[in-house]
């Protein structure tokens, strides 16, 4: 079995959010859901994740904050990339949250080691 990282991202501004948290039944529907598809994948989640913070940047000029819209990560495995990224179809990330989609990618070996 293969390893991929799912990042999920959004583009929701700060108002959107509070105004979406305030609606108690679709944040309740959305943690059922989202509850549901972790226990459905299970078997094959590796690190269930979690939110992303702020985020730092380090280059050759040194130290900046920027942004960026990574919001969340999971680890899952599968046979291949289509089946990974399969699991996430219609994830509540965003058919429920403001979520805007999930990106899957291969975690890869490192070269020579």
């Amino acid at each position: 079995m293969k390893k991929f990282m799912a990042v999920y991202t959004g583009s929701a501004t700060p108002e959107e959010r509070a105004a979406f948290q305030a609606d108690t039944a679709t944040m309740q529907k959305g943690a059922a859901a989202w509850g549901q598809w972790m226990r459905d994948h299970a078997s094959a989640i590796v690190d269930t994740g979690g939110p992303l913070g702020k985020t730092k940047q380090v280059d050759s000029s040194g130290l900046t904050d920027i942004s960026n819209q990574m919001s969340a990560y999971t680890i899952v495995e599968a046979a291949s990339h289509e089946d990974a990224a399969r699991m996430f179809e219609n994830h509540p990330h965003f058919a429920i949250f403001l979520g805007k989609s999930v990106e899957i990618m291969e975690c890869l070996p490192i070269p020579g080691a």
